[in-house]
């Protein structure tokens, strides 16, 4: 087992404030957006062992990617490589957005493979702003709050999206809500969200302006859309918005997203797990390259309700946040003082995050914010008094 020393970006929709409360240190006036746990080659979690130097008394650090590249079935398992291959399935994280994040969606795997090797042929640059897909995996991911969260999750119904934007008495929106009265569920909202996507970007801009003045002065559940719009003036992403299910989060309530869902994340500090993946298509809300006619295959244009998951709690105190992915699995303990030790020995490799109080895993202390890696079967007891995510999956 193996503390780790985990990297935070600086993502300019980050909280300044949020991680480093937790951690307990004083902020640094930059926004602290992300703080990784894992082996993702962009920003891999390092660990110090004994041994790895010829004097055991100073200790090499090494980058997790580097450790589980030596050892693949050491690390993660027999059974973990060969589902996954010789690499950390998921990512975790703490996300801590004080801003809003790009609206977006992930592919699925057969189009995640697709898409990869189509642009590896046409000899794409994986770094080309342009670029859609960076890799051939896909990138479910699921969102845990640790204080109230916010975000859009999934298309709502259009009607009811077709309200809001009628309740804006903005002119230039009328176009669109004629639009989702006038379809079936599906094709209302392909056409709509295609509309926004093409609009004359100075039209689109002017139409953005009248609607967040709107939203600034009626307030209510307008607000958020206000928010938004500060953020990004004139992006087509602030009236698509209007089409998805605003969601508030509890601290322990979370959200899956799946392949196609459209989300955004808005303001708030989780717990973010996720497959090993970079392969994201922006709608909106972004600077960046919106690839529209890939990001019209993906989209899956229907309506859902976002789907809030709450932890389901085992004899052990494991509370478990079921999801239909076996790249990771996420659950939560709340430890008391002075309750047995909970063996969490493993077939496959964990990541153990505290998030409040001083658990233990094994002979290592843990305070807010700190982690530890457990290679597969390796045996791990946590005691103590505090809040610790587990991070595994299912091999």
């Amino acid at each position: 087992m193996d503390r780790l020393s985990n990297t935070v970006r600086p993502y300019a929709w980050g909280s300044t404030t949020a991680i480093p409360t937790l951690l307990g240190v004083a902020p640094t006036g930059e926004p602290q957006a992300e703080m990784w746990m894992g082996a993702h080659p962009g920003a891999p979690s390092r660990i110090t062992r004994t041994g790895t130097t010829p004097t055991a008394s100073a200790p090499a650090e090494q980058a997790l990617t580097d450790v589980i590249a030596a050892d693949p079935a050491g690390e993660l398992g027999a059974a973990t490589v060969e589902k996954f291959g010789p690499r950390l399935p998921f990512l975790l994280k703490l996300l801590a957005a004080g801003a809003p994040l790009s609206l977006q969606v992930h592919p699925d795997l057969d189009q995640a493979r697709a898409g990869y090797a189509d642009e590896e042929r046409r000899s794409v640059p994986i770094d080309a702003p342009h670029r859609t897909y960076k890799d051939a995996n896909h990138k479910p991911e699921l969102i845990c709050a640790l204080t109230p969260f916010d975000g859009l999750c999934g298309f709502r119904r259009p009607l009811e999206a077709a309200e809001a934007m009628e309740g804006l008495g903005v002119d230039s929106l009328k176009p669109y809500a004629d639009l989702l009265r006038a379809h079936p569920e599906e094709g209302a909202l392909r056409e709509v969200l295609t509309a926004m996507l093409t609009a004359d970007p100075a039209e689109m801009a002017e139409t953005v302006a009248a609607a967040a003045a709107a939203a600034e002065r009626l307030g209510g559940a307008y607000a958020p859309y206000a928010r938004i719009a500060h953020h990004f003036p004139g992006d087509a992403g602030v009236i698509a918005a209007m089409l998805l299910n605003y969601v508030r989060l509890q601290p322990g309530e979370a959200l899956f997203l799946g392949a196609g869902v459209p989300h955004a994340y808005l303001d708030g500090l989780g717990v973010e797990i996720m497959a090993n993946s970079d392969n994201v298509l922006r709608c909106g809300l972004t600077p960046k390259h919106i690839d529209v006619p890939e990001l019209l295959r993906i989209v899956r244009f229907e309506a859902t309700d976002p789907g809030i998951l709450r932890p389901e709690a085992s004899a052990s105190g494991e509370e478990l946040y079921e999801t239909p992915v076996d790249e990771f699995r996420l659950s939560r303990f709340d430890l008391s003082p002075g309750a047995a030790p909970v063996d969490l020995t493993a077939p496959t490799p964990q990541i153990l995050l505290c998030t409040a109080g001083a658990p233990s895993a094994g002979e290592l202390g843990l305070g807010p914010g700190e982690s530890v890696f457990v290679p597969a079967g390796e045996p791990v007891r946590v005691s103590g008094a505090g809040t610790l995510f587990r991070a595994t999956a299912v091999a």
